[in-house]
């Protein structure tokens, strides 16, 4: 038999062809594809990691993990299958069993940068910046002069604290990378850009090279941030509207869809949910954080976290990944909306609880920063009834602006495009006050300016309503030494300022399109 018609080959070709399915799409014919695989190769690893990645797209978690741990089973020493494996653990809630096994591949593959640096993402992703931070000092190590492996250690110097060694390394990457716009951008928000300290001749150079119409947004970005560093507002915006136009470009997204997600969520989580049902998950009191991006809960986080009582767990992906475990295989928002409403509330609440603690929070407090838990405040209050909820608000404006002036790494689709970004507001005000009619005094709402203006009178508020003895520690909060991966990492550094609490009113007159769909909604923007 010659090798173009061994089993072997065949098996190979048929696995190729059910990536390529899959890849393009066509989703039933690769499910049949694979499943024709698994039965004539159930000793291989590529049927079972294709198997996880149909499990992956179609929200089946516990499916997805069974078919990594095969692949493991099959090829024990894979970096590929372990790699999944911790993805498939991640989400399907056990976190500790994640962190275990990355642990475990770190150890296994210490000769291999690439396998380091990988580690190094996945247990950013988990929140686990410390251990980020030490696999990727190890791929340095061994790849000094790698630009990705400098990349992803400048990352980690950012989340750890270490903004300096942090400008250093991405000097090195655009030293040795010059397309890379990423790099360009991380630097230009490390630290505030002076007359006698900045990139701007060097940005401009490189945009030049490329022609305005070709450039990345991380390009215009980065510009847009040093010329409003040096008070060049009107040139500073003509960049960042050209950048967030590309970004906008790039993305299949219809704001409408999460306008009417937040109206079907206002429609099924009001009085009869929150009124019936047996009782949450009562082994758990996390803090939640919620409000819009950039609207000062990475600051409350910070505050918090100061606490001798307090553990700050950042931005989590744990209790959407809740949510979607607890509604089961669902169609789109809409289906799964409707199916949490029948989900067992105290599982759910459990499941989260031991998913955040399996990813290392230890401390008798916990804080969960994720802005956009606002969506799920319903199912908090029932499934977590011990749960505080702390809500920031910012003015319409100043949220806007800052939410716009923001190149995110992931998620926020809607902060690219100012009509987008006033149609969510608007949707977001409305899911907000039908949350205060009936959660009431469960949500504590805090002004970021107020926050700003009156810091230990504010303060005094959130560590009452999160039943918090006074620590005056907590007014220093640019102390605190927690890790910090969120766009405002840098920021928080700090101490308190104000230089952003107005600073919208000095474009207000390129805010126009904003303003004018927000005051069309009846929103107060004076």
């Amino acid at each position: 038999m010659t090798a173009a018609t061994s089993p072997t080959h065949d098996v190979a070709a048929a696995i190729a062809q059910a990536d390529k399915l899959l890849r393009l799409g066509r989703r039933a014919e690769a499910t049949r594809a694979i499943a024709s695989l698994i039965e004539r190769a159930p000793e291989q690893a590529e049927p079972w990691l294709l198997r996880a990645r149909i499990n992956q797209i179609e929200g089946e978690f516990p499916a997805m993990l069974e078919a990594a741990l095969r692949a493991v089973a099959a090829a024990p020493n894979s970096i590929v299958a372990g790699f999944v494996c911790v993805e498939a653990e991640t989400m399907a809630g056990e976190t500790a069993a994640a962190r275990a096994r990355l642990a475990a591949l770190a150890q296994l593959h210490a000769n291999d940068a690439m396998a380091l640096r990988r580690a190094g993402e996945a247990y950013t992703h988990l929140g686990a910046h410390a251990d980020a931070d030490r696999c990727v000092q190890a791929a340095r190590a061994l790849r000094p002069n790698d630009v990705d492996v400098q990349f992803q250690a400048a990352s980690c110097a950012l989340a750890m604290g270490r903004l300096d060694e942090a400008e250093a390394l991405l000097d090195a990457v655009i030293a040795q990378k010059p397309t890379d716009f990423d790099a360009y951008y991380n630097r230009a928000t490390l630290r505030r850009q002076t007359p006698a300290r900045n990139h701007i001749v060097s940005l401009e150079a490189a945009l030049a090279a490329i022609g305005g119409d070709k450039a990345p947004p991380a390009l215009f970005y980065a510009l847009a941030k040093e010329c409003e560093d040096l008070g060049e507002a009107d040139r500073s915006f003509d960049h960042l509207e050209r950048g967030a136009a590309a970004r906008r470009r790039a993305l299949a997204y219809d704001v409408e869809g999460d306008v009417v997600a937040m109206r079907q969520i206002a429609q099924h989580f009001g009085k009869a949910f929150l009124a019936t049902g047996a009782p949450g998950f009562l082994g758990e009191a996390p803090i939640f954080v919620v409000g819009l991006p950039r609207s000062g809960t990475t600051l409350v986080d910070r505050i918090l976290s100061r606490h001798p009582r307090v553990e700050s767990r950042g931005e989590l992906n744990d209790l959407a990944l809740a949510v979607m475990r607890a509604a089961g295989r669902t169609a789109d928002k809409s289906e799964r909306i409707v199916a949490t409403v029948q989900a067992d509330m105290a599982a759910l609440g459990e499941s989260y609880a031991r998913s955040v603690r399996g990813g290392g929070a230890s401390a008798p407090l916990f804080v969960d920063k994720t802005p956009l838990n606002f969506l799920y405040l319903g199912i908090i209050a029932r499934a977590l009834p011990k749960a505080r909820i702390v809500h920031l608000t910012r003015h319409p404006m100043a949220s806007g602006y800052a939410m716009l002036k923001t190149l995110f790494r992931m998620g926020y689709p809607f902060s690219y495009a100012q009509d987008d970004i006033a149609r969510y507001q608007i949707a977001y005000l409305g899911l907000m006050q039908h949350w205060r009619e009936h959660l009431g005094a469960r949500v504590l709402d805090i002004r970021y300016e107020d926050l700003v203006d009156h810091q230990e009178r504010e303060t005094r508020r959130l560590l009452a309503h999160c039943e918090l003895e006074w620590d005056p520690d907590c007014l220093s909060f640019n102390e605190a030494t927690s890790p910090s991966a969120t766009a405002s990492a840098a920021q928080v550094r700090r101490r308190l300022y104000r230089d952003s609490r107005d600073q919208w009113r000095g474009v207000a007159h390129h805010l126009q399109p904003l303003a004018t769909r927000l005051q069309a909604a009846g929103v107060d923007i004076t």
